[in-house]
């Protein structure tokens, strides 16, 4: 039978010359992809629970250059479509020496899919209106995507979803009537998601990089060592966690390997050259699902580098990390490999985060760290999760259960109910800012001193409004630090939580829930910070770019008619 395309193709990775582009197809094929001005790569199809994918290693690009492509599966084109009403896809490279050039990231996170039949109404897709615009101005393309978790929703499924999970349920596949949980009903959340026919056309025109955040597998997944010991009694877990990350790595996480990266990666190579990866995959996905295999960071020491101890090494790190001229971006994983022992729990096993934190060191501008959750929340609730963490954690076995019970009812699991991760940051970006001796190769300012970067940036998402805020660490600080949150997508808040969220960003509400955290024993934070703008509640987009010393973040939101416009605009820098 011969081979169609499935979803994509994905334009992923453009570095220097190269770039990758991933597809799924209908069965077993050889992949080639051409670009004018005789830029090519094939690649043959890797076979996985009766899939068959492959990512292209296209090279041979021009600087500085846009270039339309094509995809042939075995010297067939199949796309662009021959009647597709959309302009023909792209690979936009920078300049051979690009480091006076501008970046230019979007990101947000948070979209449900937008079938015909959807599980409810909500407000345009901001993802579908970007990209409706960027066909009307293709000089404004970003250089990066950056996707910050819940691209799809393994417990929230739309009738048509939910009408595959019927029918499986009904053939004897064993699971909840409306959650995925094998690796088969996960294709079909991707498959209605990216043949979305606008962002379709997006994700194979500008470079996209993601990292998962709770829903790809269930909410508020690892949000403790009593929640996984809970959710392991479910007969249907161990599978679904299985096929969660292995469909993750498949669909999401090979595209942010750049091609030296996919050159070097182990799984990878054993991946395409297995006649069928199934079994490979599975037990992948058995061995990853370990966040308490390694220590965790104890107190932070110099330059913000937690004291680590004995560990056990990890089995996979989904954290990555690139540059784009200047702009140095470290996506953190917030979910997989969490420590969840209770009184040494950690964003970030110990090894994980000495690689954060050398990752963080280095010879740039901006530095800009993708984290799904929120570093900086409003204060309040901040102060809420510091002390359900510490109740949670505490030897009196009904008190810890009124901690864990609150932790879970109100979804407690950010940065702040990880106290030593949120301090151990905090003094990272504090270091770095001060300028001063920091580590080999780090730039250099005036005189041979290490120089401050011109700008650090957390992007997040995950709470359903978007706001900036600016945290205060300290006379001493040289650089800017902001959160930048943009969330959601294609989502919403319900509207009567949307008063209490604002009030939890006010100066009474964060007094009285720090009284509470204090009564707990919970110190007070190491830093300030304050909301700069904010907190808007509708489907949003923001880009953050960077020219020069200068970083400013713009926010825009959807429209009724589903247009897009700003609701922020802020410098980041002085100018």
């Amino acid at each position: 039978m011969t081979a169609q395309l499935r979803i994509g193709p994905l334009l992923r990775r453009v570095v220097g010359e190269r770039a990758t582009v991933w597809v799924e197809t209908s069965g077993p094929a050889l992949v080639r992809v051409e670009a004018d001005g005789d830029a090519a790569g094939c690649a043959p199809t890797f076979s996985a629970y009766g899939h068959h994918y492959a990512l292209v290693v296209v090279e041979g690009l021009a600087p500085d250059t846009a270039t339309t492509y094509r995809v042939l599966l075995d010297d067939r084109q199949v796309w662009p479509e021959a009647d597709s009403p959309y302009p023909p896809p792209v690979i936009r490279t920078r300049a051979a020496d690009d480091r006076a050039q501008p970046v230019q990231l979007v990101f947000g996170s948070c979209r449900e899919a937008t079938p015909k039949a959807t599980r409810r109404a909500l407000p345009p897709d901001a993802l579908d209106a970007y990209a409706r615009r960027l066909m009307a101005d293709p000089e404004s393309r970003p250089d990066l995507l950056v996707l910050l978790g819940d691209q799809v929703y393994a417990d929230e499924t739309s009738a048509g979803v939910r009408r595959v999970l019927r029918r499986r349920r009904a053939a004897g596949h064993e699971g909840p009537p409306d959650q995925v949980v094998a690796y088969e009903e996960y294709t079909a959340l991707y498959l209605e998601s990216w043949r979305d026919p606008e962002v379709r056309w997006l994700l194979a025109t500008v470079p996209s990089v993601m990292i998962f955040d709770d829903h790809e597998v269930i909410d508020d997944w690892n949000t403790s060592a009593a929640w996984r010991r809970d959710m392991s009694a479910q007969p249907w877990w161990h599978e679904r966690i299985t096929a969660g990350l292995a469909s993750y790595w498949v669909y999401q996480h090979l595209g942010n390997l750049g091609p030296d990266e996919l050159a070097t990666d182990s799984l990878y190579a054993r991946v395409t050259a297995a006649e069928d990866a199934t079994e490979l995959l599975r037990d992948f996905g058995r061995t990853v699902d370990d966040p308490g295999a390694a220590s965790p960071p104890g107190p932070a020491g110099p330059g913000g580098v937690p004291d680590t101890g004995d560990e056990v090494p990890r089995a996979y790190r989904w954290s990555f990390a690139l540059d784009l001229g200047r702009t140095r971006l470290v996506v953190l994983d917030n979910r997989c490999s969490r420590v969840l022992t209770p009184g040494r729990r950690a964003m970030l096993p110990a090894q994980e985060w000495s690689w954060f934190v050398d990752q963080a060191h280095g010879d740039y501008d901006h530095l800009v760290v993708g984290s799904s959750l929120p570093w900086l929340m409003p204060p309040a609730i901040h102060h809420a999760e510091a002390w359900s963490e510490k109740v949670a954690d505490s030897r009196g076995r009904r008190r810890a259960a009124v901690g864990e019970r609150v932790r879970r009812v109100f979804d407690l699991e950010h940065w702040a109910a990880f106290g030593r991760s949120f301090d151990a940051l905090a003094e990272l970006f504090r270091r770095l800012g001060e300028g001063g001796p920091q580590a080999p190769g780090h730039r250099r300012g005036a005189g041979g001193a290490y120089a401050a970067p011109d700008s650090i940036s957390v992007l997040s998402g995950d709470v359903h409004h978007s706001y900036v805020a600016r945290a205060e660490l300290g006379p001493a600080m040289r650089t800017p630090v902001h959160q930048l949150t943009c969330s959601p997508i294609h989502n919403e808040v319900p509207a009567p939580l949307r008063p209490l969220m604002r009030v939890s960003w006010s100066r009474a509400a964060a007094r009285l829930a720090r009284g509470l955290a204090k009564a707990a024993g919970v110190p007070r934070p190491a830093l300030r910070w304050a909301r700069v703008s904010g907190p808007y509640f509708g489907n949003a987009v923001a880009t953050l770019r960077h020219e020069g010393e200068r970083a400013t973040v713009v926010i825009e939101g959807t429209t009724k008619g589903g247009e897009l416009v700003d609701v922020a605009q802020v410098s980041l820098t002085s100018d």
